[in-house]
C-alpha cells in the first residue's frame, strides 16, 4: 500500500496532528462536564429520588466461577492466508480468546489473540459481509458474481465485521455448530456493546454528555450505534468518525489493482488508522481535584441551586414557547407511532422471556418427579441457574425483539439505526431472566431447608416458587419496559427538537452566563440548562404516551394505579445470601477433585461453562475439544511440505456432494486417526502430586492414497 501511495507517509502526521485536535476539543468539554455531574451527582445524594422498588431479587455477581462457551474453530490467519484451527474461549467477560489449542489454554499460555466484540456485528453469510464491505468505499464494488477476496475453508462460516477495525473470519463444519456459535457471538457483541457501568455516578455521565456535546458540534445530533466498548474505543469511534470521510476521499481514489485488492487495502488502511487513534484515545486525565470540588458543592450547595433555578427560569422563558410549539408541529403527530414501533416488539420479547422460564421449571418439576429426590434436582438447578446467560436458549427471546423497526420515523428524526434500542432491550430482558432465575433459586432453596421434601410434596413446593416468581415478573417487567419506552422515546425526540432550536436559541444563550457568578460557573453552564428545558417541555407528553398505553391489555403493562410498593419485604433479605451451589448440595455437578497442574483443585481450575458442547449425533465429544474437531495447526502442511506446496483451503473441484475432498479430507482423515492413537497410546506415571497422564510423543502416521498405516516409534 506505501508503494502504490508515495504521500501516504506525509497523510499519517495530517491525520495524526487532525485526531490530536479532536481529542484535545473532546478534553475540553469532558472536563467542564466533570464539574457538572458531580454537582448533578452530589445534589441527588442529597435529595435522594428514584422509582418504583423491584420485586426480584438482583444477584451481584451472576457468572463467578463460569465461563460461556469454547470449542474449536477454523480460523482465517491473513498474514499467510491460510485457515488453521483454534481453541476459542469466551471468558466471563465475554471477551473472545483463541490459543494455539485446548492444552495451551489450561496450562495457562497467553492467548494468540484476543477480540472485544464492542461494535462488531456477527455474520454467518459472505455475501451479508461482502455488502458491509462493498457501502465502506463508495466506488469500489465488487461485480456480481465475482469471488470474495477470503475464500472460506467451509460453507459455514462466522465473520466478526466491524466498519474501522480487524475483520474476523471463523469457519465450522456443520450448521449446528454455526448456530450455537453465532448465538454465542452475538451475546458477545451485545453485551460489550452495552455502554459504561452506571455505577460511576460521575464518570459515566461526565463522559457521555462530553462524547455527545462533541457530536451536537459537529452536526450529529442523532442517536450513535457506535457508543459502545471502553472509553479508549469510543473516543477512537469519535475520532474516526469524524476523520473517516476526509480519509475515504483521500485515500480511495489511489487504491490501484482488481476490486478485491483493493477493497482489502481499504481495510487495512482503515484498520492501522483505527489502532493508531485507539492507542491515542485515551480518556483525559481530570485536573481538577474532586475531593476539593466535593468540599465547595457540599459548602455552597444551596446558593448554586438558587443561582441555577434563577438562570433555568429567565432560559426557560425564552425556549419554552419555542419548545412547545415546535413539540405540536413536528413531534406529538408522531408519539404515538413512535411507542406502538417500540412496544410491540419489546413485550412480544419479555413475554417470550416469561414463556421459557415457565418452560424450563415445568420440566424441572417433571424430570424431578419422575427421576426422584433432590439429586436430580440439583442437577437441573444447576443448569437453570445459567438460564438468562445460555444465547441458544434465550436465543428465541431476542429474535422477537430483533423484529423491532423505524422504518419512515428513522429519517425523520435521524436515528441511525434501530439496533441500540434492540440491543438494550435484550440486556434487560437477559436482566429480567436471571433475576427471575435468582429469585426462584432463593425461594426453593429455602424451602428445602426448612423441610425434607420429596415426591410430590417436592413438586407442590416447586409450583408454589414458580408462582411467587412470575407474579413478580410481571411487575418488574412492566416497571422496566415503561421505563425503557420513556427513555428510548427520549432518545428519539430530544436530540431531533435540540437540531431544530439550535439556530434560533443558541445566538441568545451566551448573555445568560453572565447572571451566573464565576465561583459557581464550573457546575452550571447556559448549554446545559437550555438542553434541560427541552427535556422538561417533552416529558410530560412522553409520560402520558405511556401512561395511556398502559391501558391496553395487548402489552401487559400495569397501569400506574395498580403499582404498590413491595409487596414481600421478608424477600429481600434472602438477597444478601450468596448464589446456591446445587451440584456442591445436592450433587447436582459432575466436579472433579484431582489437581491441576497449578495444584489447584480442577473445580476452580476448569471453571462451569453455561452453553454446553457440540455433540455429533451418535458420537462422544472428541478427545482434545469441547466443540467438533478440525484438523489441527500441526497436521497441516505448510506451503512447501507437500508436492507443489498445496495450500489448506479446498479448491474449486475439491468439494463433492457439498463435503470437503482432496486435502481437505486427508487432513481430516490425519487429525481422527491422531486422536485416536494419542488416546490408546497414553503413560499413566504417579508422583507425589497424584496421577500424571503424558501421550507418547513418537507416534509417526503414514497416510496415502488410499492406505494408511501408524508406526510406533517407541
Amino acid at each position: 500500500i506505501l508503494c502504490d501511495l508515495p504521500s501516504h507517509i506525509t497523510d499519517v502526521s495530517r491525520f495524526s496532528a487532525r485526531a490530536r485536535q479532536v481529542m484535545g476539543e473532546f478534553g475540553h468539554v469532558y472536563k467542564e462536564q466533570y464539574a457538572v455531574a458531580l454537582f448533578n451527582g452530589v445534589r441527588f445524594e442529597i435529595e435522594g429520588g428514584g422509582g418504583p422498588q423491584s420485586q426480584l431479587l438482583h444477584r451481584k455477581n451472576p457468572l463467578e466461577d463460569h465461563s460461556i462457551f469454547s470449542g474449536g474453530l477454523f480460523q482465517y490467519l491473513e498474514g499467510n492466508k491460510k485457515w488453521r484451527n483454534r481453541f476459542v474461549f469466551v471468558a466471563d467477560t465475554y471477551d473472545v480468546s483463541f490459543y494455539e489449542n485446548k492444552v495451551a489454554h489450561e496450562r495457562g499460555l497467553h492467548p494468540k489473540g484476543t477480540i472485544n466484540c464492542a461494535g462488531y456485528k456477527a455474520l454467518t453469510s459472505m455475501e451479508e459481509y461482502l455488502d458491509l464491505v462493498s457501502t465502506s468505499l463508495p466506488g469500489v464494488k465488487a461485480k456480481a458474481g465475482s469471488g470474495p477476496f477470503v475464500k472460506g475453508a467451509t460453507q459455514f462460516p462466522l465473520i466478526l465485521w466491524h466498519p474501522y477495525a480487524r475483520h474476523h473470519y471463523f469457519c465450522v463444519l456443520t450448521e449446528k455448530e454455526q448456530t450455537k456459535w453465532h448465538a454465542v457471538l452475538q451475546d458477545c457483541v451485545r453485551h460489550s456493546n452495552n455502554g459504561l457501568s452506571e455505577e460511576c455516578r460521575v464518570q459515566t455521565p461526565a463522559f457521555t454528555d462530553a462524547v455527545r456535546l462533541h457530536r451536537q458540534a459537529q452536526g450529529h445530533y442523532g442517536t450513535w450505534d457506535m457508543m459502545c466498548g471502553g472509553p479508549p474505543q469510543i473516543l477512537a469511534n469519535l475520532v474516526m468518525e469524524t476523520l473517516y470521510p476526509e480519509l475515504r476521499n483521500l485515500i480511495g481514489p489511489r487504491l490501484k489493482g482488481k476490486i478485491q485488492q483493493r477493497q482489502r487495502n481499504w481495510m487495512l488502511v482503515s484498520r492501522s488508522t483505527y489502532v493508531l487513534h485507539s492507542v491515542l484515545s485515551q480518556a483525559p486525565e481530570v485536573s481538577l481535584k474532586t475531593p476539593r470540588l466535593d468540599a465547595a458543592l457540599r459548602t455552597d450547595m444551596d446558593q448554586i441551586i438558587t443561582s441555577k433555578e434563577h438562570v433555568s427560569g429567565k432560559i426557560r422563558a425564552l425556549v419554552l414557547p419555542r419548545a412547545e410549539q415546535l413539540l405540536r408541529r413536528s413531534v406529538q403527530p408522531y408519539v404515538s407511532s413512535i411507542l406502538e414501533a417500540l412496544m410491540e416488539p419489546t413485550s412480544r420479547g419479555f413475554s417470550e422471556v416469561r414463556d421459557v422460564f415457565f418452560r424450563e421449571l415445568v420440566e424441572v418439576s417433571k424430570n424431578t418427579l419422575n427421576g426422584g429426590g433432590k439429586d436430580k434436582l440439583g442437577e437441573h438447578m444447576e443448569k437453570i441457574s445459567m438460564l438468562a446467560f445460555h444465547p441458544v436458549k434465550m436465543q428465541s427471546c431476542y429474535e422477537k425483539v430483533e423484529q423491532l423497526s423505524l422504518e419512515g420515523l428513522q429519517q425523520r428524526f435521524d436515528v441511525s439505526s434501530p439496533s441500540v434500542f434492540v440491543q438494550r432491550a435484550q440486556i434487560l430482558m437477559r436482566e429480567q431472566m436471571d433475576n427471575a432465575v435468582y429469585t426462584f433459586e432463593q425461594l426453593l432453596h429455602q424451602s428445602l431447608e426448612e423441610k425434607d421434601q420429596r415426591g410430590e410434596n417436592l413438586c407442590k413446593t416447586i409450583q408454589c416458587c414458580q408462582d411467587r416468581v412470575l407474579k413478580k415478573y410481571d411487575y418488574d417487567s412492566s416497571t422496566v419496559r415503561k421505563k425503557f419506552f420513556r427513555e428510548a422515546l427520549l432518545q428519539i425526540i430530544i436530540p431531533y427538537m435540540l437540531k431544530q432550536l439550535a439556530p434560533s436559541c443558541h445566538p441568545d444563550l451566551p448573555p445568560f452566563q453572565e447572571l451566573i457568578f464565576e465561583d459557581f460557573s464550573r457546575f452550571i453552564l447556559v448549554e446545559n440548562m437550555f438542553e434541560e428545558v427541552v427535556l422538561q417541555s417533552v416529558t410530560k407528553d412522553i409520560m402520558m404516551a405511556v401512561k395511556e398505553a398502559a391501558v391496553q391489555k395487548r402489552h401487559n403493562l400495569y397501569r400506574d394505579s395498580m403499582i404498590l410498593t413491595n409487596s414481600d419485604p421478608d424477600l429481600h433479605l434472602l438477597g444478601e445470601s450468596p448464589s446456591v451451589d446445587w451440584a456442591a448440595q445436592f450433587g447436582g455437578g459432575d466436579e472433579e477433585s484431582d489437581e491441576s497442574p497449578e495444584g489447584c483443585g480442577r473445580s476452580k481450575w476448569r471453571r462451569r461453562q453455561v452453553v454446553s458442547m457440540i455433540k455429533l449425533d451418535g458420537m462422544g465429544p472428541l478427545p482434545y475439544e469441547s466443540c467438533l474437531e478440525v484438523p489441527g495447526v500441526d497436521f497441516i502442511p505448510e506451503e512447501g511440505e507437500m508436492e507443489g506446496g498445496v495450500d489448506f483451503i479446498p479448491e474449486e473441484g475439491e468439494m463433492e456432494g457439498g463435503q470437503p475432498s482432496g486435502i481437505f479430507s486427508q487432513c481430516m482423515t490425519r487429525h481422527l486417526l491422531t486422536s485416536y492413537f494419542s488416546v490408546c497410546f497414553q503413560l499413566t506415571n504417579t508422583d507425589a502430586r497424584g496421577p500424571v497422564s503424558a501421550t507418547v510423543p513418537r507416534t509417526r502416521l503414514v497416510i496415502t492414497k488410499g492406505t494408511c498405516s501408524a508406526d510406533i516409534l517407541s
